[in-house]
Parts: C-alpha cells; sequence; structure tokens
C-alpha cells in the first residue's frame, strides 16, 4: 500500500547531528544534571522530559497534519496521542485513588481517543488545552504525596505507578517520532 507521506523527504534543524530534533544546546528538554537527585527527583524529571518530547513532536504542525494516521494500518495519530496522554494522566490519580470519569473513551467506545483525533483546530485546541490540565492536575497530586512508597487502593506503590507513567510516554514518544517523520519528514531524538 503506498501511503501519500511516501515523497516525504527527512530534516531536521540540527547542524551537529543531522538525524537530531535539534541541536544538544537548542533542545530545551536538556538540563544540566543535578547532583545528589533523588528518586523523586529522577522520575519527576524524566516525565518532564518525556512530556515535553511529547510537546515538540506535535510543534509546528496544523490541524490536518497532527489528525492524519500516517503510519497504516495504525489508527494512531500525534493529535490521539495528545488525547491519549490526557487520558493517561486522569488514569493515573484513578489508579492512585482519585475518583475521576474518564475523559473521551467510554465503555462502547474504548477507541474514542484516537477516533475522535479529527481534523478540526478546535478539537486541537481542547486537546491541548486538556492535556495540559490533566498533567498539571497529576503534577499537583505528586506535589502532595509525600512518600513514593505510600500504598494505593490496589495494593501497589506510588513509586511503581509512576515508573509506569514514565515508561507510557516513553513508550508513546517512540511512537511520536514515527508519525512525525511520516507527516512532514522531520527527524529526531
Amino acid at each position: 500500500m503506498e501511503s501519500e507521506a511516501s515523497d516525504v523527504r527527512r530534516w531536521t534543524t540540527a547542524t551537529v547531528h543531522p538525524d537530531m530534533w535539534a541541536d544538544p544546546g537548542e533542545d530545551p528538554r536538556e538540563r544540566d544534571a543535578v547532583e545528589g537527585a533523588d528518586e523523586r527527583a529522577a522520575l519527576l524529571e524524566a516525565l518532564r522530559y518525556f512530556r515535553l518530547t511529547l510537546e515538540l513532536k506535535c510543534e509546528g504542525l496544523d490541524a490536518e497534519q497532527l489528525a492524519r494516521r500516517s503510519v497504516p494500518p495504525s489508527t494512531m495519530s500525534l493529535l490521539g496521542l495528545i488525547r491519549h496522554m490526557a487520558e493517561d494522566e486522569r488514569h493515573f490519580r484513578r489508579l492512585a485513588g482519585e475518583d475521576l470519569p474518564r475523559i473521551y473513551r467510554t465503555a462502547d467506545d474504548r477507541e474514542a481517543d484516537w477516533d475522535g483525533a479529527v481534523a478540526d483546530p478546535a478539537v486541537v485546541e481542547e486537546a491541548r488545552r486538556r492535556w495540559k490540565e490533566e498533567a498539571a492536575a497529576t503534577d499537583r497530586f505528586l506535589a502532595a504525596a509525600p512518600d513514593l512508597g505510600a500504598p494505593l487502593p490496589d495494593g501497589g506503590r506510588l513509586r511503581e505507578l509512576l515508573a509506569m507513567q514514565v515508561t507510557e510516554y516513553a513508550r508513546h514518544c517512540g511512537h511520536a517520532d514515527l508519525l512525525r517523520e511520516r507527516v512532514d519528514g522531520r527527524v529526531g531524538q
């Protein structure tokens, strides 16, 4: 099956490493390591890094490009990832004990975060706003949780849930790499 993106040329703004998103000195994700960072600081830094990575992968695209399912037969799109991660931020807090309804998914449509990712500027704006709100709510929840060893309702520990959230972002940032490259050829780390 020939994709409409088959003529896309790879490109980057990087000059030092032409297969990277940006030169190391220009990458907003990179910061000096904090010496002696504890477990909490390390996990929160990883979460910040991957959230920003997803944001960068979606930067500069219009509604059609964000909604494009550029890696068939997958139903994923960059806009779908934004919606999915908003849902996932809320899911994190639900697993940690907060009583919250789902944002997009329903019992009848478990894929609504992906299916509702349509090329409409209003949908894009709502998805970005919702994702930012949900991430901020997760940050507030984590700031109020003094102990990552605190037990969760399911018997797990908050540290395990936070590590799982970082893993979920990292996994989907890999998807975002492929989706973005197929949309407009932009490559990156």
